[in-house]
């Protein structure tokens, strides 16, 4: 550095850019300062949640498409030359297996979940969304033209009152019913018949993300919205980089509103291609599915003894998925149970505000495809100690219990 651009800096130099700074500092303060951290340790933290993302059946995937000569980028946008065989072959695949008219695979399901809401309701339209919806959805929803309305978790007859309230007030345009099949911090499960139930009753759309749900949810892992997919007022979003091990998602629907996407869909017009490899692995990805269910199985009996050994070790019940979330309440008190598991070979992360409300700060414990019943064990008995020192404020389990008709639900 030259002495011209030194001369008169000291220690107390401002930095920068002080507003991004001083916000920074103040997540530090209040222990919410989020970085990078590298993989280490027993995985209870990612959405791998059948073992597909690291299997020998997608690397031989990757081999063969290779090998078959399928293209590792794009090139373009899907209307200019971006558009490959393998996409159009996934979305045909995807159709048939999801049991919807159409799909349309995009980047990712944040990317997707915008595009549905910024795109599909209208002006005069209203889109009733769950509380604890996806940030993607919030973020779709500011970019659309319909009004929005919040119900509360889960709440069939909270979402009916709205409607009324609406309704009464002149609205008269599609209600468009946005929920999550299986909630990415809850753990808890939509109650999709009542749901639906809901939106037939009203002539709505119906909105279901099955992020969390696809590949261990339903009939061959299609999802607990599998039986009403077909319907022309259901839409619903397969994210690829969860259970299904690789990257990106598919929004599976009405032939016209897959048109009307790729014709309005910003999100979707001006967005380079997925990579055709990737939609070539998704293709294996759902073969697997549809002709393994041992797979499957194995990650229920995990999560099923780990419902338990949470239960017989530290008195935690009501889980209704393979995400089970203990709640510590405090965020600074959350990241420091969550770095003790982790010292000890458990990667559990803390999740905070905002991604979770306030006063609610919690280990998020994903059950999956890697561990073993006897690593889960020792997670459950490490922890027993910790939240009895923390009685009697203590932790808790975020929702009430589950349907006892769990099984059915998930149907194997």
């Amino acid at each position: 550095m030259s002495a011209d651009m030194t001369a008169g800096m000291t220690a107390e130099t401002p930095p920068l850019f002080p507003g991004h700074a001083a916000d920074l500092q103040n997540l530090r303060q209040r222990g919410r300062y989020r970085q990078l951290m590298p993989r280490a340790g027993h995985d209870f933290s990612s959405n791998d949640y059948i073992g597909l993302a690291q299997s020998a059946t997608l690397k031989a995937a990757a081999h063969a498409a290779l090998d078959r000569g399928v293209s590792v980028g794009a090139g373009g946008s899907r209307l200019l030359r971006g558009n490959d065989s393998e996409h159009c072959l996934l979305e045909a695949e995807a159709a048939a297996f999801f049991g919807s008219e159409a799909a349309l695979f995009m980047g990712g399901g944040f990317n997707a979940n915008q595009a549905i809401f910024s795109t599909l309701p209208q002006r005069g339209d209203l889109v009733l969304y769950d509380a604890l919806i996806h940030a993607s959805t919030h973020d779709g929803m500011r970019l659309g033209r319909a009004e929005i309305c919040k119900f509360a978790h889960n709440d069939v007859a909270d979402a009916s009152r709205h409607i009324a309230k609406w309704r009464a007030g002149g609205g008269s345009g599609q209600i468009w019913i946005a929920i999550e099949a299986v909630y990415s911090m809850e753990g808890t499960r939509a109650p999709l018949a009542a749901f639906a139930k809901l939106a037939e009753a009203e002539a709505a759309m119906l909105v279901v993300d099955e992020a969390h749900a696809t590949g261990l949810f339903g009939d061959l892992g299609r999802g607990l919205a599998h039986d009403i997919a077909h319907l022309p007022r259901v839409l619903t979003l397969h994210t690829c980089g969860k259970a299904l091990g690789v990257s990106g998602a598919l929004i599976c629907g009405a032939q016209v509103l897959i048109e009307f996407l790729i014709n309005r869909g910003r999100g979707f017009i001006f967005a380079t291609a997925p990579s055709p490899l990737n939609a070539a692995l998704v293709r294996a990805a759902l073969v697997d599915l549809a002709g393994n269910p041992a797979r499957r199985d194995r990650a229920w009996e995990r999560i099923e003894h780990a419902q338990a050994e949470a239960a017989r070790l530290c008195g935690l019940v009501g889980f209704e998925s393979q995400i089970l979330p203990v709640i510590l309440g405090q965020d600074e008190l959350c990241m420091q149970v969550a770095k003790g598991l982790q010292d000890q070979g458990f990667d559990i992360r803390g999740i905070r505000p905002p991604t979770v409300p306030a006063g609610t700060a919690r280990l998020r414990i994903s059950l999956t495809g890697s561990l073993s019943k006897p690593v889960i064990t020792d997670l459950f008995e490490r922890l027993a100690p910790v939240l009895q020192d923390l009685s009697p404020a203590g932790a808790s389990k975020a929702d009430p219990a589950p349907d006892p008709a769990l099984d059915q639900v998930r149907s194997a």
